[in-house]
């Protein structure tokens, strides 16, 4: 749908402090019918900030919104909601004991002075969902939906509401491969209907996949905006932090030292085909390849989650294929899980506890940890944990870190050898160039890393060795130095193979 030459909406010179923090500086942003519009910057930009004062849940200090041409103030989300503006944050506002129509219509069930029927309630959600090409049923509960499925949901409101503006928080965070497919095809569907859809992400693979523009915040302050066609993965990068996307990324290695971690012929149930790994000291080594290839099973087989049926696996010359995954923890073997927050942390416990877990697995019940205090506030001043000290509850950690917290585990514990999946999954870039330091400090001090990752780019700047699976075979080894993602496409694709046979 072509934009009209006016902004639905438009944010001029808005400014928002709490206390002495200026979290929004005289901030700009325009909205067009149709289109897809992405907001850019590390933590901290003010992204969130804007988007709460969008929504009603703050005020603005000074400046003005205006939507379809007239000036608008919010004093509660619900004022916002009823001017047309939706917004799909992280946390979902649903209610898991009521039904899908039941949430659709809650606080809306009556209309023109009568009580809508519960017959009438889920004839119009049913209506609502079959139009955005759903197949939910609307008298299914909310707490027994995927969360893929919530979060349609949660979109089905806002057109019900006839929303115009639409904002999604980070709304792949927690979304299967499909479900992601399924969101930007119902987003798209929006912006075909003529709505705004403004877009937060720290995925720069879906933003130049989905958006049309791109506004780039720092400081709390408009920096430019930009057509997403007109601009660069490296210039984005540098309107939000001030550098090239080649500076996010330390030295490689010049001399890796000896085997450290070496697999001959592994394989488990989920990994039928032999694997054969060799790992240096000082040696960072990717695993690339397309979705669901075998790099899940792979790291779990190391780890020792899941079974070898044969093979062989040595750390430091010592076998420690049929140890236990807590054993190998004890020889130095560290894992860091693609989900923080389900598979890495425990949310219910302060930092400090999260990171002496490893140290405790590998000791003696009731053994006593030598100095535990100094050494995690070492850590974190190492990782740069960007919070008041040990006793902060690791749940109101930012993203990214958290992750440190997860690093910072296994630098108190000792580790040897890093298993890391998708390391800077859901983090913002600034955070991003801290956790690419540290690891490859890691390596630097005679250790390794073993890493998965989607996003392509970080393999390569990262990494000094890449292997790309396929059909869970390694079917490809090259340098990083040199690689290119299409050399990595080509050897990751089937097709590309026949093709040349």
């Amino acid at each position: 749908m072509t934009a009209v030459s006016h902004p639905l909406i438009e944010v001029e010179n808005l400014s928002k402090s709490f206390g002495p923090v200026h979290a929004l500086r005289q901030m700009q942003l325009r909205g067009f019918a149709g289109k897809v519009h992405a907001l850019m910057g590390e933590n901290g930009a003010g992204k969130s900030t804007l988007m709460k004062l969008l929504s009603g849940v703050y005020r603005p200090d000074t400046g003005s919104i205006r939507l379809n041409g007239a000036a608008v103030a919010f004093g509660h989300p619900r004022d916002a909601q009823k001017a047309g503006i939706s917004t799909i944050f992280q946390e979902f506002s649903l209610l898991p004991n009521l039904s899908v129509a039941e949430n659709l219509f809650l606080g809306r069930e009556r209309e023109n002075g009568r009580k809508l029927g519960s017959t009438e309630i889920h004839r119009r959600a049913a209506a609502a969902l079959a139009s955005l090409d759903l197949p939910i049923d609307p008298r299914r509960r909310v707490g027994a939906l995927s969360v893929g499925h919530q979060q349609m949901v949660e979109i089905a409101k806002g057109v019900l509401a006839d929303a115009s503006v639409f904002i999604f928080d980070e709304p792949t965070a927690a979304l299967a491969t499909h479900e992601v497919d399924t969101l930007f095809k119902l987003i798209w569907r929006l912006t075909a209907a003529g709505k705004v859809v403004f877009y937060i992400s720290h995925r720069l693979s879906e933003i130049f996949a989905l958006c049309d523009d791109i506004t780039i915040m720092k400081d709390g302050r408009f920096v430019r905006c930009v057509a997403t066609g007109e601009t660069t993965v490296d210039d984005v990068i540098q309107g939000m932090v001030g550098r090239p996307i080649e500076e996010l990324f330390e030295p490689r290695a010049e001399t890796l030292g000896a085997s450290l971690l070496k697999a001959e012929g592994l394989a488990g149930d989920g990994l039928p085909s032999p694997l054969f790994l060799d790992i240096r000291e000082g040696e960072i080594v990717g695993i690339a390849g397309l979705e669901g290839q075998g790099q899940q099973e792979l790291m779990r087989l190391v780890a020792g989650f899941d079974r070898a049926q044969r093979g062989s696996l040595t750390l430091g010359g010592k076998n420690i294929e049929g140890h236990s995954a807590r054993r190998r923890m004890a020889t130095g073997l560290g894992f860091v899980p693609e989900s923080r927050k389900d598979d890495g942390l425990f949310l219910s416990l302060d930092i400090g506890a999260n990171m002496a877990t490893a140290d405790i697995a590998r000791r003696r019940l009731f053994s006593w940890l030598p100095d535990f205090g100094a050494r995690v506030g070492e850590v974190m001043r190492q990782l740069a944990v960007k919070a008041p000290d040990a006793k902060t509850p690791v749940v109101d950690l930012s993203g990214g870190n958290q992750q440190k917290v997860v690093l910072g585990r296994w630098l108190l514990a000792g580790a040897r050898v890093l298993l890391c999946e998708e390391p800077t999954r859901g983090v913002d870039v600034g955070a991003k160039r801290e956790i690419y330091r540290q690891l490859r400090q890691f390596a630097g001090e005679g250790r390794a890393i073993l890493v998965t990752s989607r996003e392509l780019p970080e393999l390569i700047g990262l990494c000094d060795r890449l292997l790309v699976i396929r059909d869970g075979r390694i079917v490809a080894e090259m340098q990083a130095r040199g690689a290119s993602e299409d050399a990595l496409l080509r050897a990751a694709l089937p097709a590309m193979e026949e093709d040349e046979a």
